[in-house]
């Protein structure tokens, strides 16, 4: 037991001594500052976004396995992206759907910690599937002709199981981490999901260790994976400015727009709450959650909608889900 300031301190709970009732066991997660009375009609956008990304991610997902024509590197990323998106939406979604429909907020210790990790978990794996995509991109575009010897089956197991490996070795130790701090400043989570930064705010403890890992942990895993995507796309214009024709030029560049809309939903909302928390004025805390929510949110809506726009192939196959030409007939029929 730790004795912090006159009060008496477990992990994750906080008791005042002169007093039999100011005791807290949980976090209170928060909704949508200064909109708590329209909370139930923003649940309506937000369970349609839910809905997309569940029905756009799992539909890629299926249509990738099921396809014996999409058995191929750029196709296996794509599927793994799904599957952070689905992951990533999981443990978001349905924390804000309970805050605006139930104004459920209150969340165990336990509870806060398990959903911080694998919020984090799988935003550090979507940060290196799309590192692995801009290799691919870049083998694709530089090496054509040897793109298949390069980027076999077991390399993609080899770098899945990388990314896999990575993510946990450096997510896991956060919430252990975690249970060693005594929170009594607050209970009052600034977002609608548990954040490790938010967490550490609410401490009593010492959180320099906490503080220190937290750091290296995001400029080891986004901060270096974001450098070597730009370095990627440095070597890829390269590349594509050396090809003579305007044609092969335009065709080359086309191949990664899809890769770049994905770089740019997941990366750019990060990088402008980073630079307003340490560069920026002191804005409205409805801004910080806003652009938090665009980071968490966004990006699993988005990514299956721009990879079905742009990816003919994956379009095509999609269409084939529910469309089937009858026996002997030249028209398309819907099943239902």
């Amino acid at each position: 037991m730790h004795f912090i300031l006159g009060k008496a301190c477990y992990p994750g709970i906080t008791l005042y001594v002169n007093s039999t009732n100011s005791i807290f066991s949980t976090f209170l997660v928060t909704g949508i500052p200064g909109l708590e009375a329209v909370h139930i009609w923003m649940s309506v956008p937000f369970c349609a976004m839910f809905f997309t990304t569940l029905v756009g991610n799992v539909t890629i997902m299926t249509v990738i396995w099921r396809e014996q024509t999409l058995h191929v590197p750029m196709y296996f990323f794509l599927a793994m992206l799904a599957a952070s998106d689905l992951g990533l939406s999981f443990f978001t979604f349905p924390t804000m759907l309970r805050i605006f429909w139930l104004d459920a907020r209150e969340l165990t210790f336990s509870a806060c910690f398990t959903q911080m990790f694998f919020i984090h978990t799988f935003q550090d794996f979507e940060s290196a599937v799309i590192l692995a995509m801009a290799f691919d991109r870049y083998v694709a575009i530089a090496c054509p002709l040897h793109y298949s010897s390069i980027l076999t089956n077991s390399v993609i197991v080899k770098i899945g199981l990388a990314i896999v490996v990575r993510t946990l070795a450096i997510q896991m130790p956060l919430p252990i981490l975690l249970r060693r701090l005594c929170f009594c400043h607050s209970n009052v989570l600034s977002h609608s999901y548990c954040l490790h930064p938010d967490i550490i705010k609410l401490s009593c403890s010492n959180t320099r260790i906490n503080s220190i890992f937290g750091l290296f942990v995001l400029l080891s895993t986004m901060g270096l994976d974001f450098l070597l995507i730009l370095f990627s796309y440095i070597l890829i214009l390269k590349t594509v400015l050396s090809i003579v024709s305007y044609g092969g030029r335009l065709k080359a560049l086309n191949t990664c727009i899809s890769h770049l809309c994905a770089v740019i939903l997941f990366f750019t909302p990060m990088l402008c709450l980073s630079i307003l928390h340490r560069f920026g004025p002191k804005l409205s805390s409805y801004i910080y959650v806003t652009m938090a929510n665009m980071h968490f949110l966004i990006p699993p809506v988005m990514n299956p909608i721009v990879y079905v726009v742009k990816t003919k192939q994956i379009r095509n196959k999609i269409l084939k889900l529910f469309i089937k030409k009858g026996p002997g007939e030249s028209q398309v029929t819907f099943i239902t």
